[in-house]
């Protein structure tokens, strides 16, 4: 018995279907859709760094400074797109001590990444 035209339709609707299904739920590892670029600041004025990741499911973004989460009343941090992207706001800058490698880590249930970017505080 030869399947009919109805049939092979419907069986290849049933595999673009299952395709899809496996295709959304495979997880995936975080991957940075925007990264942090290096900044020359003046003490006692303004820098912001932005970070943004995606993956599945959607990665959570952070930011440390020497391995540390950032922790100051001059570090103020701004989330967006759900959590999956931060601006690091530091106000005012202080030298020597904000001048340094600062770190963005997004992280997901599959994986964390880190990227970095450098402060330089001019007097």
């Amino acid at each position: 018995m030869n399947p009919g035209p109805g049939m092979s339709l419907l069986i290849s609707l049933v595999n673009l279907i299952t395709l899809l299904l496996i295709g959304c739920a495979a997880e995936s590892p975080p991957v940075f859709i925007k990264t942090p670029v290096d900044q020359i600041g003046v003490s006692g004025g303004v820098a912001s760094f932005v970070c943004q990741a995606t993956g599945d499911p959607k990665p959570r973004v952070t930011w440390n400074k020497k391995g540390k989460k950032v922790n100051s009343q001059r570090f103020e941090t701004i989330e967006f797109d759900e959590g999956a992207g931060a601006v690091l706001r530091i106000q005012p800058l202080r030298t020597p001590r904000d001048e340094n490698i600062y770190e963005c880590i997004a992280q997901n249930s599959v994986a964390e990444i880190t990227v970095t970017a450098k402060l330089t505080v001019l007097r």
